[in-house]
């Protein structure tokens, strides 16, 4: 395996790579403008996983920094899954220096709860608190 390395840095994220798979594989987020995107990153903590340079992986988290955090847009491009990328990338986040002593670190998945419950991450306990307003 090459070097990996994975930065918050935010000049690092390849917007093109990171636009192409949310717009056109990631199933929440199929058809997101470029502009959306840009906008997502600018107001975000992002995480990219980085393989010899390339963006491999992304992850993005939207908090206070303080009480609250959500954690979105997770995800390693198929030609590198399967090598631990995605527990590296989640150890990052979760060790991040603006993320420690949180009240409350949501995110929602539809097929990866095997993941987040190995960094503690469970459904949530009373579903019915929660209320949406979808724009």
């Amino acid at each position: 395996m090459g070097e990996v390395e994975i930065t918050t840095d935010p000049w690092r994220v390849d917007v093109d790579v990171v636009h192409r798979f949310l717009s056109e594989s990631a199933y929440w987020a199929l058809g997101r403008s470029r502009t959306t995107v840009e906008r997502s990153i600018r107001n975000s903590l992002c995480f990219s996983v980085l393989y010899d340079g390339q963006q491999v992986g992304f992850a993005r988290v939207v908090s206070d920094r303080a009480v609250f955090a959500y954690l979105m847009d997770v995800f390693i491009l198929p030609p590198w899954r399967g090598q631990g990328l995605s527990k590296k990338l989640m150890a990052a986040i979760l060790s991040h220096p603006d993320l420690q002593g949180l009240t409350l670190f949501l995110l929602r998945t539809s097929d990866a709860h095997g993941l987040y419950a190995q960094f503690g991450f469970e459904p949530v306990e009373r579903p019915g608190d929660l209320m949406v307003r979808r724009g």
